[in-house]
């Protein structure tokens, strides 16, 4: 059981290390993030509400394949 928790803890800090990585170096070619069609954004004067809808579900869906593809693996 330990040695499962600490191989899913190994993956996770390997992938955080890989996005930071990708964020660091091509983070000014990333700035269509969050400005997709279908992501909600109000702005008034005084009120901001954004919600990125569609690239969280973009995100779910990458992850997803990614965890599949590193299941299968293992």
């Amino acid at each position: 059981m330990n040695q499962e928790i600490g191989k899913w803890l190994l993956i996770a800090g390997l992938l955080l290390i890989v996005a930071g990585l990708i964020v660091f170096f091509f983070g000014n070619k990333l700035s269509w993030i969050g400005h997709l069609p279908g992501d909600i954004r109000i702005e008034r004067e005084n009120f901001r509400f954004y919600f990125p809808i569609t690239t969280m579900i973009l995100f779910s869906i990458v992850l997803s394949l990614i965890l599949r593809l590193i299941r299968s693996i293992l």
